[in-house]
């Protein structure tokens, strides 16, 4: 619980596949984030899913993209049956020796980075309409294919899941690609190299005072640069970056444990209670309190 970070084995275990039943799993899904791409296909049930600052709600044959790095969450709307396919991969493993245009080649590391636009055109697919009957049992059926592979984990099979990867990304960019969205005409940031580990660091010392400029100095880059590529790399400033993981980090103190607000402003680094109370309902409309007993009422921690 004091992190926010979920650690991923990225050289061992690059790919996840699975199929998530509310029924037979701890939910709901607390905020946490990690270093792989996550991607869901709904199978039943309506879903709330929050990907940073923004909220969705996901329902029957539809799918959403959750970007690397970023701080997400599932709730469901209802008491209902909820059940969704998941896959989870590193994208680094699924890039070509080479990119070029010409060829076809696609560094999906720039299709889809942290700064992704958090917006439904960019981050949700729907396939629920009768037009899309054969898209949908195409794109449903990739999901089932890494399940069936991780699960039976026959000859090959890493191979194989990261084909069904690398053809449901291919799809996805065809598909924004023909809407006017070129995802993988994004750049890379100069310098991602020297701050992409820097949020670990900052999710394990959410209770300190974190100073920018204590953070550059980590990273060997000077203040301004480290603003400029921090802000590139993950589309929001590095001081409104860590104010928002203090208050995911509250969130989920409010939700999964009975921790008073004293404690909780202390774990999560704010100066007391009502700077806490303050930025928290700045961000969510509601008190620390109300938060709490909404989702408690609603059977959110059941």
């Amino acid at each position: 619980m004091n992190s926010l970070f979920e650690y991923t084995d990225t050289l061992n275990a690059p790919y996840e596949a699975f199929l998530f039943d509310v029924s037979k799993e701890t939910f709901p899904i607390r905020s946490h984030w990690h270093y792989f791409t996550e991607v869901l296909y709904m199978l039943e049930g309506n879903a709330i899913v929050n990907c940073d600052s923004e909220s969705f709600v996901l329902s029957p044959d539809e799918v959403f993209i959750f970007p690397p790095s970023s701080v997400h969450s599932i709730y469901s709307t209802s008491y209902g049956p909820l059940r969704y396919y998941v896959l989870k991969f590193d994208l680094n493993q699924l890039e070509s020796a080479v990119h070029s245009s010409e060829t076809g080649n696609i560094r999906f590391t720039s299709c889809f980075p942290p700064s992704m636009p958090r917006t439904e055109e960019f981050l949700k697919l729907d396939l629920s309409s009768d037009e899309d009957s054969l898209e949908r049992e195409k794109v449903k059926g990739l999901f089932e294919g890494c399940i069936k592979e991780m699960n039976g984990k026959g000859f090959g099979y890493f191979s194989v899941t990261r084909s069904y990867i690398c053809e449901l990304l291919i799809h996805y960019l065809r598909k924004r690609r023909a809407m006017g969205l070129k995802l993988d005409d994004l750049k890379d940031v100069k310098g991602s190299e020297n701050i992409n580990n820097i949020t670990e660091y900052i999710d394990d010392h959410l209770n300190e005072d974190l100073r920018v400029e204590d953070l550059a100095k980590k990273c060997n880059m000077s203040y301004s640069y480290f603003a400029k590529c921090f802000a590139e790399l993950y589309g929001q400033s590095c001081k409104h970056y860590i104010s928002f993981l203090r208050l995911c980090k509250a969130e989920n103190m409010l939700l999964f444990t009975d921790y008073d607000l004293t404690y909780i402003s202390q774990e999560t680094g704010f100066c007391d209670c009502s700077h806490l109370i303050h930025a928290f309902k700045e961000k969510n409309k509601v008190t620390p309190h109300q938060y709490r007993k909404m989702h408690t009422d609603a059977g959110a921690t059941g």
